[in-house]
C-alpha cells in the first residue's frame, strides 16, 4: 500500500513541479532583479495587475502549496515508513 501511496505522490510531484516551472515562466518581470542592476529593465507604469495576472499568481500559489504539501508527505512516507 505504502509503495503505491509513494509512486502517486511522486508522480504529482513531477507533475505539479512542470506545471510549476511553466507558471513561473508566465510570469512578468517585475523588475528589481539582477537585470535592472546592469540597466536592462527600464520599468514605467507598473500600474495594477490585470485579472489576468492575478488569476495566474493565484495559479501558480495554488499549484506551489500542493507542491508544499506532496514532498511533506513524501517525507513523513519515508520517515515513518507508514
Amino acid at each position: 500500500m505504502t509503495d503505491v501511496l509513494t509512486i502517486v505522490l511522486q508522480v504529482i510531484l513531477a507533475v505539479t513541479s512542470l506545471i510549476l516551472i511553466l507558471l513561473i515562466l508566465l510570469h512578468k518581470g517585475r523588475g528589481g532583479g539582477l537585470s535592472d542592476m546592469f540597466g536592462g529593465g527600464a520599468s514605467g507604469g507598473m500600474g495594477g495587475a490585470s485579472i489576468a495576472e492575478r488569476n495566474l499568481d493565484r495559479l501558480t500559489i495554488s499549484v506551489g502549496l500542493v507542491w508544499a504539501v506532496v514532498i511533506v508527505l513524501l517525507n513523513l512516507l519515508t520517515r515513518f515508513d507508514i
